[in-house]
């Protein structure tokens, strides 16, 4: 279980504090496969960063003894300075990855990057550096692996190439997942959040998440 315990997070603005969430007490379960349903601008992303621990609340704390992801798709902590492989180095020590040599080996041929790798990633397009970023995450043993818009990494081969992994990782792994493509969302969630104003509401039936949300 992920717990959200009296969670504030807001932004400084010309207008004063924007609220993303304010005293925000939640439970996120585990065992499910969780789609994250809201509009554009209600905080999904800002929740996912939290979640990872790359973002931090303004007050209150995420509570768990499970390993999460950071948001996977997205080139988070990749440093453009690095090459490749050195990131992919860097990575797996950071996340207490045992056989470094072998992480890094799965990395390269999941991001097929070819000599690319030991390039700096400064010199990468967004979809190569995206792609690098998943095929870190995913090579790595999480509880819980934060998906945002799988959809978008990279070319339909290596976007089909994620999508079997993701599915072969939650056989012993869960997923929490944000994606416009409802379709996509059916293809690896069996239950639902949904984030409205601040709040959060979780409901076990995928379906009825989504018939509430698009209604």
């Amino acid at each position: 279980m992920i717990r959200l315990e009296n969670l504030t997070k807001y932004y400084p603005s010309e207008l004063g504090k924007q609220y993303i969430f304010q005293g925000l007490n939640f439970n996120i379960p585990s065992g499910h496969n969780i789609a994250i349903l809201g509009s554009n601008g209600a905080g999904k992303s800002t929740l996912f960063r939290i979640l990872a621990g790359s973002e931090y609340p303004n007050k209150g704390r995420v509570v768990t003894d499970l390993a999460i992801s950071w948001p996977m798709a997205l080139a988070t902590g990749i440093n453009p300075q690095m090459t490749g492989r050195e990131n992919a180095r860097f990575i797996g020590r950071v996340n207490g990855v045992a056989d470094l040599a072998d992480y890094e080996k799965k990395v390269d041929d999941f991001a097929a990057l070819g000599e690319k790798f030991d390039l700096p990633t400064r010199t990468y397009s967004s979809g190569m550096r995206s792609r690098l970023a998943f095929a870190c995450g995913i090579s790595i043993d999480f509880h819980v692996y934060l998906i945002d818009e799988v959809t978008s990494v990279g070319d339909a081969k290596f976007r089909k190439q994620a999508r079997e992994a993701l599915l072969e990782r939650a056989h012993n792994a869960n997923v929490i997942m944000v994606s416009h493509e409802m379709d996509e969302l059916r293809q690896f969630c069996d239950s639902a959040i949904v984030l409205h104003k601040g709040e959060l509401t979780f409901y076990e039936d995928l379906e009825e998440a989504i018939a509430i949300y698009q209604a």
